[in-house]
């Protein structure tokens, strides 16, 4: 089992949604009486102090770093009063966050889970958010519709990447921005670079972030442990260790080595 979700990405296409189907399903029957996740990303934080870089309320607190990293992610343009999308939105947090903090005029999450839409459509929706089904690969929106697309630690499961960024294009409109962070082996990073030129877009800044990752996950390794032993069935405990990248995964090691490299975009339709 850990290996399968260590190297879910090299997993052929035909095993990789059914497979996330089944892993969001089961992290949403976890949580039935209490939610206490509501992003599923590594997290963001600075190379010194405590690892705080954004003013967080109270009840946000317990996330911090996964929120941080959406904060970083979008940080390359200002989204209040535009029109954005999100594709491969999770349980929400991100959309949440975004939404309330930074002012965009309406945010649209999008997923392949149905349960897991249903869920962030209970929890998180408010008039200007809203959460649709929806596959990365074949979007159910018009040309030209969003100022924005924000795409977090998502894109690497996808099983054809070049449709996901094909469509990308379509629903953006002139000038508006591609926020793509997410992960790759680090020789595959040239690979990447290549698929969004083909793809048309123009490259504003690409940001490596992998040790700001590292430190995230040092940071917050004491509540995912927990998180983990306190929700998951001891059998279950060291795949979801891997999942979640606990200090001793192998996902930590590839990260600190340097071997996987974590890269934050901020990409124009020209």
């Amino acid at each position: 089992m850990k290996k399968i979700v260590l190297n879910y990405a090299e997993l052929p296409s035909l095993l990789r949604k059914p497979l996330w189907r089944f892993w969001h399903n089961y992290i949403l029957s976890r949580e039935r009486e209490q939610v206490v996740v509501t992003f599923m990303n590594y997290g963001y934080a600075p190379l010194s102090g405590r690892g705080e870089c954004i003013m967080l309320r109270p009840a946000d607190e317990p996330e911090r770093f996964s929120a941080q990293l959406y904060h970083h992610a979008v940080s390359h343009t200002d989204l209040a009063g535009k029109e954005v999308l999100e594709v491969g939105c999770g349980r929400g947090g991100g959309a949440s966050y975004i939404s309330r903090y930074l002012e965009p005029k309406r945010y649209i999450g999008v997923d392949l889970s149905e349960n897991g839409i249903r869920f962030c459509n209970t929890f998180h929706a408010s008039p200007v958010l809203s959460f649709v089904k929806g596959d990365a690969e074949k979007l159910p929106f018009e040309q030209n519709s969003f100022d924005a697309l924000v795409n977090v630690e998502s894109s690497r499961c996808y099983p054809h990447i070049a449709r996901f960024f094909s469509e990308t294009y379509r629903v953006l409109r002139k000038g508006g921005s591609f926020l793509l962070t997410d992960m790759r082996w680090k020789k595959d990073v040239p690979v990447l670079r290549e698929q969004l030129k083909d793809a048309g877009f123009q490259v504003v800044a690409e940001d490596n972030i992998t040790q700001n990752v590292v430190r995230a996950l040092e940071l917050d390794d004491k509540r995912r442990t927990r998180l983990i032993r306190r929700k998951i069935p001891s059998l279950l405990c060291a795949a979801f260790g891997e999942f979640a990248g606990i200090k001793g995964s192998s996902r930590y090691a590839t990260f600190a080595s340097g071997d996987m490299q974590y890269l934050s975009y901020h990409l124009k339709k020209a």
